[in-house]
């Protein structure tokens, strides 16, 4: 059954601009990465920050007196370096900027970020400034599909939206069927995620990878009466129905 349905998640990816990524335990997680636009909201926001705790810094060292120059000095170099790294590592991978767009910084694996991670793409700002506004950085982001910076291909991080991701949508409307034999957990699992997926692909592939599912889920043609009635319908009719079936509709009845 893998590889019937494998075809479906690249067919998608291109649609949705998700991430696939596998933690070491074998987890599957989407992930969705954030566009040059967001990050650079997020960018405005913590220059914003960054300035309010400048002028903070200025008003201390006019306080301190023959001490403020090189209070002002050790400032700028905290605020400039230390913030994005110390509040990626301390608050979930979100600076106040990324956390206001609801971004977050991770691994490419989706695990939390490192701080060798943090300190590399952050140190690599500077690459990506170049020559000007950062130029090298959003031309990076702009010619991958994952919107990586020069930063984040030294580090091996992503930027992403924190908010979940939802490949599927509801199951379009069929009759429930049963399957033509039990199918294990990994077997209905791809029957449903297909189902969920129908309205990204064309009704050609949808049938296609449904042919491709008849001998799990429908039987072939030496099957009983009633399977060969199911047979006689389109594939993708009655793989809709078998998939209606496994979420629990029992009614006989289109939903």
């Amino acid at each position: 059954m893998t590889p019937a349905f494998a075809p479906v998640a690249d067919a998608a990816a291109p649609l949705d601009t998700v991430y696939s990524a596998e933690t070491p335990e074998g987890i599957a997680l989407t992930l969705r990465p954030a566009g040059l636009v967001a990050r650079l909201l997020a960018y405005l926001i913590d220059s914003l920050v960054r300035f309010g705790l400048w002028l903070v810094s200025l008003t201390i060292a006019g306080i301190i007196g023959g001490m403020g120059p090189a209070f002002v000095f050790i400032s700028l170099f905290l605020i400039e370096w230390i913030y994005p790294i110390a509040f990626e590592l301390a608050h979930s991978g979100a600076t106040p900027g990324k956390r206001a767009l609801g971004l977050q910084v991770v691994m490419e694996s989706g695990l939390p970020v490192t701080p060798a991670a943090s300190i590399t793409r952050n140190l690599l700002r500077a690459a990506d400034f170049l020559p000007a506004l950062y130029a090298f950085g959003a031309a990076a982001m702009l010619l991958r599909h994952d919107f990586k910076r020069l930063g984040d291909l030294a580090a091996g991080t992503l930027v992403v939206h924190t908010t979940p991701v939802s490949l599927h949508a509801d199951l379009p409307r069929a009759v429930p069927v049963p399957p033509a034999r039990p199918l294990a957990l990994r077997e209905q699992a791809a029957i449903v995620s297909w189902a969920g997926r129908a309205s990204t692909l064309t009704p050609e592939r949808l049938e296609e990878l449904a042919r491709l599912a008849r001998p799990a889920a429908l039987g072939g043609t030496g099957q009983a009466a009633a399977g060969r009635e199911r047979t006689a319908a389109t594939e993708t009719a009655a793989l809709l129905g078998v998939a209606q079936w496994l979420i629990g509709r029992r009614d006989g009845e289109a939903p």
